[in-house]
């Protein structure tokens, strides 16, 4: 699964990645937690910009935004099926922009060791990403997303039996496109990203609260 990740891509990276006309001014995130909102690339049909949205999809026919909660990651292999993503999957992707992701590890009957990973050449990681607006009985619109999981690959397996969907940057454009809405030709983008493009460390308990937020959190043991 993905349930922290960091964020803290500078503008210039952001322009390159994704072309965009204009990046907000965005503050450095080290432990961000669903029900935050973070930074979110979409596609507006003749060019990509960033968004904040919250972490917890609701889908558009939720009585209640609580559902978000449970919402945080949809799997790939059902994806296509499951009533709260599939139309999403079709007409409203989008890219989560990360510099890391944080997994637990089980080390011993009960502590869990959180690990961070990042690309082995510390560039930022594209992960898949879904998007909804839902409506309030007020008229108050809320926009949420959540973030595509697969199977990990070999070297993540040791520590989750779950990753995110990681993009390659040649890929951007096929996820993100206004006038693609068939699932089929996007399963060959949920493949475990390479072992050998990624590095893991150990990092400290302070990530297992989301009140930490500070570069302290990333900090290697």
């Amino acid at each position: 699964m993905c349930g922290r990740f960091v964020s803290d891509i500078s503008p210039q990276q952001l322009v390159e990645l994704f072309g965009l006309q204009e990046v907000p001014q965005l503050e450095p995130r080290y432990n961000l937690a669903p029900s935050q909102l973070a930074p979110v690339v979409r596609n507006q049909g003749d060019h990509n910009r960033l968004d904040m949205l919250k972490w917890g999809l609701v889908p558009e026919w939720a009585k209640e935004p609580s559902i978000g909660n449970q919402m945080i990651n949809a799997r790939a292999e059902s994806v296509a099926e499951k009533p709260a993503f599939r139309h999403a999957l079709k007409y409203r992707r989008c890219v989560v922009p990360v510099s890391g992701f944080y997994e637990w590890q089980l080390d011993g009957e009960h502590r869990k060791q959180p690990w961070l990973i990042r690309q082995a050449d510390h560039a930022p990681l594209c992960l898949a990403g879904l998007w909804e607006t839902w409506k309030a009985k007020d008229g108050t619109l809320l926009e949420t997303f959540t973030i595509l999981t697969t199977l990990a690959n070999q070297q993540l397996a040791k520590i989750h039996e779950r990753m995110p969907v990681i993009l390659h940057p040649d890929h951007l454009n096929l996820w993100l496109s206004h006038n693609m809405h068939d699932p089929e030709l996007l399963e060959p983008l949920y493949q475990p990203f390479p072992a050998t493009s990624l590095a893991a460390c150990k990092v400290s308990d302070l990530v297992n609260s989301p009140h930490n937020d500070s570069p302290a959190c990333c900090e290697p043991l």
